[in-house]
């Protein structure tokens, strides 16, 4: 488990969980990671996720999506924005993830937003990862 970076813990827990056609997944609650699975949930790339108290940090279990043929919603989930190296971008220059057939999920001053809620909210900000 990496204590360094939660958002790279997360996005390799769902895709790992995506490859075995896990129904749930655990990873460590925190207010961005949350965030993050708020976005996937509104874009319709995960069905839903709870926080659930565990006396500590807390977890987020999120619950997985799949098509009729039990083929993944997400085919790739992609992390831009390291520690070692932070991404920002203007609104202007917001990547279009194919052609905007996928999302960006940018975290702005006005919290974690997809790629689309910031060209309409005219904000930037870092380019935490991309889904599609």
């Amino acid at each position: 488990m990496s204590l360094g970076d939660p958002i790279a813990d997360m996005l390799t827990r769902i895709r790992n969980a995506l490859r075995i056609n896990k129904e749930k997944v655990d990873v460590r609650a925190s207010n961005i990671c949350q965030g993050i699975a708020d976005v996937l949930k509104k874009e319709g790339y995960i069905k839903d996720f709870d926080r659930i108290d565990d006396g500590k940090q807390g977890i987020l279990r999120i619950v997985l999506k799949y098509d009729p043929q039990g083929q993944s919603v997400v085919t790739e989930i992609k992390r831009i924005s390291k520690l070692g190296r932070r991404v920002y971008s203007s609104v202007d220059e917001l990547p279009r993830v194919l052609s905007g057939m996928g999302i960006a999920i940018v975290t702005t001053s006005k919290g974690v937003m997809s790629d689309k809620e910031c060209r309409q909210a005219n904000i930037g900000g870092e380019i935490l990862c991309t889904v599609s």
